[in-house]
C-alpha cells in the first residue's frame, strides 16, 4: 500500500485594490477601465469571499497533514505554530482590508493593489510572478489530485497484482497520468470558462461537500470506539517495523503522551524534522488568504465584503486547525499520528468521506488558481505594461469574463503538467505567494507613511506597526522554507522590475515614492535650521538664470558641475501681467523644462515666473526659490554682449521626450507657438533687456545678499571635448584672484578673492574634473615687494586652505604704469579719496570703489586682456575672473559693463565672479 504524495498548499491571491485617491468621479472613471465588464449579478459576502477562502485555507492540509504536525510537533509546539503562522497572514489581511477599503475597488487582485500604490515596476513584476505562480499552484492541484485518484483507482505493478481491488481499474504509468490530469484541466477549465458566477456555483457544491465530511470527521473523534490500524506500506522503514498503531479514543493518557515534540523521520521524504520544517508544512496550510479578493470586480459591494468575509474566513480557519489538532492529540497514539497522515480516513464512521473530502478541496483549489490567473493576465494585458505582447488577452465575452485569459493561462498550466511531478517547483511556488504578501504589506506601509490626505481607508484597525510586522514574518518564512529559492524569487522579481521600468510605457497611476520622498523631503527641510549654518559646510547653492535654453546648453551642464552637492535651480522670466490673461502662462511650460532637465542629465529644480520686466522676475526668484536652509546664494548670469547666440539645441530633444504632445513654451523674445522653446534672437534684433536693468540685477543680488557670476563665451564650451582630453595634455582652471579693474588694491586675502578660490576648488573636485589642474596667478610690481616673497605667502595661503594649485607670477609693472601715468596730476587726489573707499568697504570685506570706474582707461583694459591672454598657454578649459562691485551711482553702470567687457574679450570660457559670503573657516 503505498501513501499519497504530500501535497502543499499554495493559493490564489488576486484581487484589486483602489488606488489611494480614487475617490473622484474622475478617478472611478479611471478604475472602471480595468475592470471586465459584467452584466451578470454580483456576488455577496457569502459566495463571494468567506467559502472561496475557507476552501482555500483547509484544501487539502486539513486532511493529510494535521497528524503530520502533531504527531511531530506535540500539542504545544502546534498550537505556538499555528497562532505565529495565523499572526503573519493577520498582519496581511489587516492590510488588504485597509487597502480594500480605500475607494472603490475593481476588478485584478494583488497586482492591481500593489501596482496602483507602488507603481508599474513593482506591481508588475509581482503581478506576472502571482500570475506564474497561480498557473504553476494550478498544475500542481491537478497533479496531486491524479496521484489520490491513482492511489485509490489505479492499478497497482505486476508484483503486487495479488492485491488488487475490483475498483482499482484505471492503467497507471506517465501518459496516463498525463491523460487523467488533462481531462481534469480540461473540466476546470470550462468551469472558468463559462465565468465567475458559474465558478461560484461550482466553489459552493464543493464547500457542502466539504463542510460535511468536516462534520463528519469531527463526529468520529467521538462516536468511534478505539481501534487498530494498520499502518501503509510505505511508512515501514523496515521489515521490523510495527504495522500497526492504536486510535484510543479521546483519552487522558493518550493526551499526555502527544503534548511535546518528539522529531523523527518522514516517511514520505525520508528526511529528519525539525521546527522549521513542520513550520513551513503547516504554513502551506495557512495561506489562501486572498482568494476571497481574487473576486472583487465580481462583488456587489467589495469594500464591504472582502474585509468582513476574509476575517471571518481566517477565524474559523484558525478554530478548527486548532480543535483538530486537540482532538487529534487526545485520540491518536503518537506513532500511528507519525506513521499514517491519512489516518483520518481510517478512523471515519465512512472512510471514502475523507478520500471526497480530499478530491474536492484540490478540485476547488485548481480552479481557484486557474481564475485567478486569467485574471491577473487581464489586468496586465489591460494596463499594457509588457506592450502588444499580451494584446490579445484583452478581449472579453459579452459578460465580460476575459475568456483569451482564461484560455491562456488553461494553455500554460498544460504545459506544466507534462513536468509529470511539481515537488521540485513546490517550494518557489509558495514562496512566490508569501512575496505577494509581503508586498500587499509594504504597499499599506508605504500609503501609511506617506500620509496622504486621500488614504483614508473605512477600515482603521491597522497600522504601520502591523504592516512591519506583516513584511517581516513573510520574509523570515520565506528563508525559512527555503532559502535558495527565496533568493531565486527576489533576484526573478528585480529582473523583472528592470525590464518592465526600462521598456514599459509610462504610467499615470502615481507614484507612492514621490509621496514618500515629499513627506521626508518637508520633514527633513523643517530640521534643516538656517540659524546653524556654518561656513564649514558651505556649498554653492546656484540660481542659474536661463532666458533661452537653446542657448544655455553648454552653460547649463557646467554649473551642473559647478553645484558640489548644492541647490541648482534653472530660473525664467516671462514677461507679462497676470491681470491681462485668462490662465498662468507657466504651468504649460514646466513638462519642458523637466524634460530638459532630464536630457541633460543634470540635477535641477525649474522655476518659472511671469513679471513685467526681468529685473523684478530675477528679484522674485531670489526672494522665493528654495526652502529654508536651502535656497540659492549664488546667482549665474549669462553675459549683456552684442555676440549672436547659438542654438545648441539643435532640435534632438523633444521628439523622444515630448510624451505624445507638444508643449509650448513661449518667452519673452518669442512668441513661436510652434516648438516647445523658441528659436534663438537674431543678430539683427533688439534686446528685450538694457544695459541698466542689467547692471541693477547684479546690484539687486548683492544687495540681497547673493554671490554674483557672469557667465561668458560659453557657448565655446563642450564639456565632451574638454573632460575628453584630460588624460593626454591634461586641461587647466585658470584662477586670477586680483581685482584687475582696481590695480591700486592691495592683498587676495578679501571675502571676493577667496570665494573665487573656493568655486575654483569646488569644481576641480568632482569627479569629471579632478584630472584638471589648477593654476593661480599672482600679479605683482617688482618695484614695490619682492615676488617671491608674495608668492611664498600664497603658497603657504593654499597650503593651510588644502588646496592644490600652481602659482604662476605674473609680472605687470608695465600695465600697471600704463594706468598711473594717464591719471597723471590727479593722483594725490585720488589717493585721498581710494583711503575713503576702503575704508567705507563692506563689512563683508568686498571693495566697491565708486569713483575708479571713470578712471580707468580702455588701454589699460586692453593691457590686462592682452596679459591674461599671453598667460593662457597651453589655453585652459575656463577661467575665473574677479568681477568688482557695480558702482553705486546709475550713471556709471554703462561704463562699469563696457570695462567688464574688455576685461573679458575673447578670453574663451569665462566666470566673472563676485562674491560677498565667507567660504573659508582659516583666519589670515
Amino acid at each position: 500500500m503505498e501513501e499519497r504524495t504530500p501535497l502543499l498548499h499554495y493559493r490564489l491571491a488576486t484581487s484589486f485594490a483602489p488606488n489611494p485617491v480614487d475617490v473622484s468621479e474622475g478617478a472611478r472613471l479611471l478604475s472602471a477601465k480595468y475592470a471586465p465588464r459584467s452584466a451578470s449579478p454580483k456576488l455577496g459576502v457569502m459566495f463571494g469571499v468567506v467559502i472561496p477562502t475557507l476552501l482555500s485555507m483547509f484544501s487539502v492540509v486539513l486532511f493529510l497533514r494535521i497528524g503530520f504536525v502533531v504527531g511531530q510537533a506535540g500539542l504545544y509546539q502546534s498550537i505556538t505554530m499555528f497562532v505565529v503562522a495565523y499572526f503573519i497572514i493577520t498582519m496581511t489581511v489587516l492590510s488588504i482590508c485597509a487597502i480594500s477599503t480605500n475607494g472603490a475597488l475593481e476588478a485584478g487582485g494583488a497586482y492591481y493593489m500593489i501596482s496602483r500604490a507602488l507603481g508599474p515596476e513593482f506591481g508588475g513584476s509581482i503581478g506576472i510572478m502571482f500570475f506564474l505562480a497561480n498557473v504553476c499552484g494550478c498544475a500542481l492541484y491537478i497533479l496531486g489530485l491524479v496521484e489520490a485518484i491513482m492511489f485509490t483507482f489505479g492499478m497497482p505493478e505486476e508484483s503486487t497484482a495479488a492485491f488488487t481491488g475490483i475498483h482499482q481499474m484505471l492503467p497507471s504509468g506517465y501518459w496516463w497520468c498525463l491523460l487523467y490530469g488533462t481531462i481534469l484541466l480540461f473540466l476546470c477549465f470550462v468551469v472558468c470558462l463559462v465565468g465567475a458566477h458559474i465558478y461560484a456555483k461550482a466553489t459552493f457544491i464543493i464547500f457542502i461537500i466539504v463542510l460535511t465530511v468536516l462534520a463528519s470527521v469531527f463526529t468520529s473523534f467521538f462516536i468511534m470506539g478505539p481501534t487498530v490500524v494498520i499502518l501503509p506500506e510505505a511508512s515501514l522503514s523496515n521489515s521490523t517495523s510495527r504495522r500497526t498503531a492504536n486510535y484510543t479514543g479521546l483519552w487522558l493518557s493518550t493526551l499526555k503522551g502527544n503534548l511535546f515534540s518528539n522529531y523523527t523521520v518522514d516517511y514520505t521524504t525520508g528526511g529528519v524534522m525539525n521546527f522549521a520544517r513542520v513550520f513551513a508544512v503547516l504554513f502551506n496550510g495557512c495561506t489562501g488568504i486572498m482568494a476571497g479578493s481574487n473576486m472583487s470586480g465580481d462583488l456587489k459591494n467589495p469594500s464591504y465584503s472582502i474585509p468582513r468575509g476574509t476575517l471571518a474566513a481566517v477565524l474559523t480557519t484558525f478554530i478548527v486547525y486548532n480543535l483538530l489538532s486537540l482532538l487529534a492529540t487526545g485520540s491518536c497514539d503518537r506513532y500511528l499520528l507519525q506513521r499514517d497522515y491519512s489516518f483520518l480516513g481510517d478512523i471515519n464512521v465512512w472512510p471514502p468521506m475523507v478520500t471526497v473530502g480530499i478530491y474536492s478541496s484540490t478540485m476547488s483549489a485548481a480552479m481557484s488558481n486557474l481564475i485567478g490567473a486569467s485574471r491577473i493576465l487581464y489586468a496586465l494585458a489591460k494596463d499594457n505594461l509588457l506592450g502588444g505582447v499580451l494584446a490579445p488577452a484583452r478581449r472579453t465575452s459579452r459578460s465580460g469574463n476575459p475568456w483569451v485569459s482564461v484560455l491562456v493561462s488553461w494553455l500554460l498550466v498544460q504545459v506544466v503538467l507534462f513536468a509529470g511531478k511539481l515537488n521540485t517547483i513546490a517550494g518557489i511556488v509558495t514562496i512566490f505567494f508569501l512575496l505577494v504578501y509581503a508586498a500587499v504589506n509594504l504597499a499599506c506601509l508605504a500609503l501609511e507613511w506617506a500620509s496622504a490626505p486621500n488614504f483614508r481607508p473605512s477600515f482603521r484597525c491597522f497600522t504601520w506597526h502591523t504592516c512591519t510586522l506583516g513584511i517581516f514574518g513573510c520574509l523570515v518564512m520565506m528563508f525559512l522554507i527555503s532559502s535558495i529559492h527565496a533568493f531565486a524569487s527576489i533576484a526573478f522579481m528585480l529582473l523583472l522590475w528592470m525590464l518592465i521600468h526600462y521598456l514599459g510605457p509610462i504610467s499615470n497611476w502615481g507614484y507612492i515614492s514621490q509621496a514618500l520622498i515629499f513627506h521626508q523631503v518637508r520633514k527633513y527641510l523643517l530640521l534643516l535650521d538656517v540659524r546653524k549654518d556654518h561656513v564649514k559646510f558651505w556649498r554653492p547653492q546656484v540660481l542659474l538664470m536661463v532666458g533661452n535654453p537653446r542657448s544655455c546648453m553648454s552653460l547649463m551642464t557646467f554649473i551642473n558641475d559647478l553645484k558640489k552637492s548644492g541647490l541648482y535651480v534653472l530660473g525664467h522670466v516671462k514677461l507679462g501681467l497676470l491681470d491681462s490673461l485668462p490662465t498662468d502662462p507657466l504651468q504649460s511650460c514646466y513638462d519642458s523644462w523637466l524634460s530638459l532637465v532630464d536630457h541633460l542629465k543634470i540635477k535641477a529644480f525649474v522655476n518659472l515666473t511671469l513679471a513685467d520686466s526681468v529685473r523684478h522676475g530675477v528679484q522674485n526668484l531670489l526672494f522665493i526659490s528654495g526652502f529654508g536652509g536651502m535656497r540659492p546664494n549664488t546667482l549665474v548670469l549669462g553675459f549683456y554682449d552684442d555676440c549672436a547666440p547659438e542654438d545648441g539645441l539643435n532640435s534632438q530633444l523633444f521628439p523622444s521626450l515630448s510624451f505624445g504632445s507638444d508643449v509650448v513654451c513661449p518667452t519673452a523674445d518669442s512668441g513661436e507657438q510652434s516648438s516647445f522653446f523658441p528659436s534663438v534672437r537674431r543678430s539683427e534684433e533688439s534686446k528685450y533687456l538694457q544695459e541698466e536693468e542689467y547692471v541693477s540685477i547684479i546690484a539687486d543680488a548683492v544687495k540681497m545678499g547673493k554671490n554674483v557670476a557672469l557667465a561668458r563665451y560659453f557657448n565655446q564650451f563642450s564639456r565632451e571635448d574638454v573632460l575628453g582630453h584630460q588624460t593626454s595634455a591634461g586641461q587647466f582652471v585658470d584662477v586670477w584672484p586680483l581685482n584687475l579693474l582696481h590695480p591700486d588694491s592691495h592683498g587676495y586675502v578679501n571675502i571676493c578673492s577667496l570665494f573665487l578660490l573656493q568655486l575654483a576648488c569646488v569644481l576641480h573636485e568632482t569627479r569629471a574634473w579632478n584630472q584638471a589642474r589648477l593654476r593661480l596667478f599672482l600679479c605683482v610690481e617688482a618695484g614695490c615687494t619682492l615676488p617671491e616673497d608674495e608668492e611664498m605667502k600664497l603658497r603657504k595661503m593654499l597650503k593651510e586652505l588644502r588646496i592644490s594649485a600652481h602659482v604662476q607670477t605674473v609680472v605687470w609693472d608695465q600695465v600697471v604704469a600704463m594706468h598711473w601715468q594717464r591719471r597723471g596730476g590727479r593722483e594725490e587726489e585720488d589717493f585721498l579719496q581710494n583711503e575713503r573707499s576702503r575704508q567705507g568697504e563692506d563689512q563683508d570685506g568686498t571693495q566697491m570703489f565708486p569713483n575708479n570706474t571713470s578712471h580707468l582707461t580702455d588701454e589699460y583694459i586692453c593691457a590686462v586682456n592682452n596679459l591674461i591672454c599671453r598667460h593662457g598657454s597651453p589655453k585652459p578649459a575656463v577661467r575665473f575672473l574677479y568681477l568688482p562691485h557695480p558702482p553705486a551711482d546709475k550713471r556709471y553702470y554703462h561704463v562699469y559693463l563696457h570695462q567688464v567687457d574688455l576685461l573679458s574679450r575673447d578670453l574663451g570660457p569665462t566666470l566673472l565672479i563676485h562674491g560677498i559670503t565667507p567660504v573659508i573657516t582659516t583666519d589670515f
